[in-house]
């Protein structure tokens, strides 16, 4: 057969098309996965609905709000910043948003450096201190609320600024809880970097600090983001941990503010309690959209085995 021939019968072959299924077979390899993705919108997008339509509803209920969009009016959302009952609600998302802000900083550099360190450099003791982080992971941070309780009264009496009812004693609960799982996380993410890297450093010149802010971080940004993220959106919703540490009103974070507006479910104002929730809501969303392009990759990277 010819070089020619040969030439013209490729050019003739269809290309195999592995999507164009039809029938029975879509419904069984993609149908069922558009179904399933249809009813879970479906299924997140109900709450959300209805929590916005209270939040439109003046003097609305939590059994006379069943029917969405009923009433429309921004009298709630006004309410949270000319009522002086309400007042204290930005005082309280501020609060959130400082702690929440310093956390997510906070936790996103101890988390790197002590991955690192542990990536990088061989020390006695190095795989035993990594197992007791993850040991010590395995117990919910809310389980220790008696000792910590206990913890941040005696420093109270030393150091003021981090005993109770301070946001700065707030924040070094939540970096130490998260400090175990965070480092397991980026550990992983920096073991994918090649070691030349750093050894092309060192022979240029550069220290360790060097190498790390210069060379290191920038390629861990994805990892970077997601942990902060991660960071960012549990200690904004936290409320056990919050409610034993704050104790004056004026300290509280948004998620304790708002539970004392529910305390009473009878006499609660639901609808400005919905529109303080919707609120609250948008730093997370904006704060998601922004980092969206690292999400994925941040998650899946870092899954190799040392």
């Amino acid at each position: 057969m010819s070089a020619a021939t040969v030439t013209a019968s490729k050019k003739d072959a269809k290309p195999k098309d592995n999507y164009s299924l039809k029938g029975a077979r879509w419904w069984k390899e993609l149908g069922w996965r558009h179904v399933v993705a249809i009813l879970t919108i479906i299924y997140c997008l109900i709450p959300l609905l209805y929590v916005i339509s209270v939040s439109l509803n003046p003097g609305a209920t939590l059994t006379g709000s069943n029917r969405l969009f009923s009433s429309v009016s921004p009298e709630n959302y006004m309410a949270l910043g000319t009522d002086s009952k309400y007042s204290q609600y930005w005082a309280w998302i501020l609060n959130s948003l400082i702690v929440s802000s310093v956390t997510a900083v906070g936790t996103v550099l101890m988390g790197a450096t002590a991955a690192y360190a542990f990536s990088r450099f061989r020390f006695r003791g190095r795989r035993g201190t990594l197992t007791f982080l993850l040991l010590v992971q395995m117990f919910p941070q809310m389980l220790a609320f008696v000792a910590l309780f206990l913890l941040l009264l005696g420093l109270q009496d030393i150091f003021p600024v981090l005993g109770l009812n301070s946001k700065l004693g707030l924040i070094c609960v939540y970096l130490g809880g998260a400090l175990g799982s965070n480092t397991f996380l980026l550990y992983g993410f920096f073991n994918s970097i090649p070691r030349s890297l750093d050894e092309a450093a060192m022979i240029d010149g550069a220290t360790h600090a060097q190498t790390f802010w210069t060379i290191i971080m920038p390629l861990v940004r994805p990892v970077l983001a997601v942990v902060g993220l991660l960071s960012f959106i549990s200690s904004l919703g936290d409320f056990v941990i919050a409610k034993v540490v704050l104790q004056q009103p004026s300290e509280f974070t948004l998620a304790v503010g708002m539970y004392m507006w529910a305390s009473d479910s009878r006499t609660a104002p639901w609808g400005i309690f919905a529109a303080g929730a919707v609120i609250a809501a948008i730093p997370v969303v904006l704060l998601f959209q922004y980092l969206q392009k690292y999400i994925v990759s941040g998650l899946t990277s870092g899954a190799v085995k040392e």
